[in-house]
């Protein structure tokens, strides 16, 4: 990462809502943790802190990843993509970074005809939220 977030910040080309997807994955095992939006202020704090940070579209406020659960995102690598549209953040996960309680808010893999969960949940989120 660079020592100065706006020069990270100005590679970036925010869309009309001034958003960026992101990309969450794990440094450890390349899996995709999960997809979210982020703004200026964001990815600023991310950088700063160390600590990932979102933009909510749905509660329209920008919010600290583990901030209910515990199970935050440390950052340890910050990527642009070729267009500068999309970031691709390598983490290390504290628990599970679905809300739904798995790991990956990727759990369900379509079969062909309808979705399977291969996987278990890591944490229960009515004992969480």
């Amino acid at each position: 990462m660079t020592d100065s977030p706006e020069v990270f910040l100005d590679a970036l080309k925010f869309d009309g809502a001034g958003l960026v997807g992101s990309i969450i994955q794990d440094i450890d095992y390349g899996e995709i943790l999960m997809f979210a939006f982020t703004n200026r202020e964001a990815i600023r704090r991310t950088l700063e802190t160390g600590k990932v940070h979102f933009w909510s579209r749905s509660r329209g406020k920008l919010w600290l990843k583990g901030e209910t659960s515990g199970h935050v995102q440390e950052l340890v690598e910050a990527r642009i993509d070729c267009d500068g549209d999309c970031l691709l953040l390598k983490v290390r996960q504290a628990g599970g970074a679905c809300h739904e309680g798995y790991r990956s808010c990727f759990f369900r893999r379509w079969t062909g005809q309808s979705f399977e969960v291969p996987g278990t949940k890591v944490f229960d989120p009515k004992q969480v939220y």
